[in-house]
This record gives C-alpha cells, structure tokens and sequence, in this order.
C-alpha cells in the first residue's frame, strides 16, 4: 500500500508538473498574441504614414511639373516676344514674382515635420502601449505564478493527507484482520471446549448410569 501510494504521489507530481508546463505555455501564447495584435497596429499605423508618404510626394510631382510646365511657358513666351520685330518699351509696377521653388520647399519642409510628428508621436503612443502592456503581463505573471505555488501547496497537504488516509486505511484493515483472525482463534478455542464439555457430561451421564 505505501508503494502504491508513493507511486500515486509520483504520478500526481508529473501531472502538477505536467500542468505547470501547460500554464508557461498558455501565458507565453497569450503574451505572443499580445504581442502580434500590438505589432499589427503598428503596421497599419506605418502603412497610414506611408501613404501620407506617397500622397504628399505626388502632390509634390504634380507641383513640380506645373512649376516646369509654368517656366517652359515663360520661356515660350519670352523666346516669342524676343522674335516679333519693332521696338516696345514698357514700364510698369509689379510685384516681385512668386517663388515656386521657395513654397515647394517650404511646404516640403511642413510635411516633412507633420511626417516627423506623426512618426514620433506613434513611436510615442507605442512606448506607452509597450510599458503599460509589460506592466500588466508583470503583475499578471506575479499573480498566476503566487496562484500556482498556492495550488501546488494545496495539492502537495492534499497529496500528504491522502497518503496518511491510506496509512490510517491500511492500518484500520490490518487491524481488522487481526480482529477477525483473533475472533476465529476464539471461536476453534470455545469449539474444542464445547466438545470437551460435550465428553465430560457424556462420561458423567455414564457414570451416573453405572
């Protein structure tokens, strides 16, 4: 019986064991999906820049282009002006021509900042995200780990008052065969003086006879 139960024993450590490699897994998988969920906001916070990326750099082109078809224009119209014949003088006040090149530049420069607020501010967002996110698996972990050495505690006095319930039953039926055994020595004992008594009032049934 206390082989029986030691072996019980073993086989209830590999299951606890067994249970607390199946716990490490669940949480390491919840941490992974965790993990992937916060990876695949990211990318669709980076695929949102990106193309921001590519819409303001076709703004640009599309800038660019009217600026070269603007100059290619003006140089028509000078190469035309310079062709005609006679003479023409004119004097006028006019305001100094708007620089393309200028406001290109400087609208280039705002969304270049925007794009670098944008990045920063998401870089931001997810350095919270992770800090928070590592806090919380902390205290979980914290939390499952006591949760766990609890349950094993309680398995393991589960486990020893088992054992000392099968010493008390093995005990209790040992006893009990020596009781029985006892019993069946008393009643052969009772049996032999019963026949014993049986011979001696015979014999005294004789005697009186005689």
């Amino acid at each position: 019986s206390v082989d029986n139960a030691r072996i019980v024993l073993q086989i209830d450590n590999a299951r606890l064991a067994a249970d607390d490699f199946r716990l490490k897994y669940e949480n390491e998988l919840c941490l992974r999906q965790a993990v992937e969920a916060d990876i695949n906001g990211l990318r669709r916070v980076l695929d949102e820049l990106t193309m921001a990326k590519c819409d303001l750099e076709s703004q640009i082109e599309s800038l660019t282009d009217e600026l070269r078809c603007l100059k290619k224009n003006h140089e028509e119209e000078m190469k035309s002006y310079q062709g005609a014949t006679g003479q023409l003088s004119v004097e006028m006040n006019a305001a100094p021509g708007i620089d393309m090149t200028k406001i290109l530049n400087a609208m280039r420069a705002e969304y270049e900042d925007m794009a670098e607020a944008n990045r920063r501010e998401a870089e931001k967002r997810f350095n919270e995200a992770s800090n928070a996110l590592k806090k919380e698996i902390s205290s979980g972990a914290e939390q499952v780990q006591s949760s766990i050495n609890e349950i094993t505690d309680l398995k393991r006095t589960l486990q020893t008052f088992e054992i000392e319930l099968q010493a008390a039953l093995a005990t209790k039926q040992s006893l009990e065969n020596s009781l029985a055994e006892t019993e069946g020595n008393y009643c052969v004992q009772l049996s032999h003086i019963q026949a014993k008594i049986g011979t001696i009032e015979q014999q005294l049934c004789e005697v009186r006879g005689d």
